[in-house]
């Protein structure tokens, strides 16, 4: 089974892999990943990471929160090619969303390229809706993302016992 636990310093270079082949054209940098874990750990962070790992200790997923002043943005969710349509997106979001909740969000935003109908339909499974379009966000392809919002994050998350919560 496909645990969901905190990231560590040591899981960015497996991320990094995972990251680069899912998005090849706008990965994130080694630094990018580091900055974010670098708020991560400390009574007032604002940054909140999770992998899944599989049983045998591959990275098959991951995800980040910022959250900050009452609103929430997921800052990255991924999940390996052979996990697709597993659940294992769904089960990260959850981790976002509950987290985003515990931090007091009102709400949460978030990217998404306009060509990724996939991870949009998932989104829209949550409850966010578009609000707007950014212009050539993702660089250096260019392409532009589709900002999505959920109002109230707390009635998004999966009642006890759902097979949405398992292993959460």
């Amino acid at each position: 089974m496909i645990i969901l636990r905190e990231m560590r310093w040591w899981d960015v270079p497996a991320v990094l892999e995972l990251e680069s082949g899912l998005f090849p054209e706008d990965a994130w940098s080694v630094g990018m990943f580091w900055s974010e874990l670098a708020d991560a750990r400390h009574p007032r962070a604002t940054r909140w990471y999770t992998v899944a790992e599989a049983p045998d200790g591959r990275i098959v997923g991951y995800a980040g929160l910022m959250a900050i002043a009452g609103e929430g943005d997921v800052q990255t969710i991924a999940v390996a090619r052979e996990h697709w349509g597993g659940g294992l997106g769904a089960r990260l979001l959850t981790r976002l969303v509950r987290q985003a909740v515990e931090a007091g969000c009102e709400g949460l935003l978030l990217e998404v390229r306009v060509d990724n109908d996939r991870a949009q339909r998932l989104y829209e499974r949550f409850g966010f809706e578009p609000i707007g379009i950014r212009r050539n966000y993702y660089q250096p392809s260019g392409v532009d993302a589709l900002v999505m919002r959920l109002d109230h994050p707390a009635d998004a998350l999966p009642r006890p016992n759902t097979a949405d919560n398992v292993g959460a």
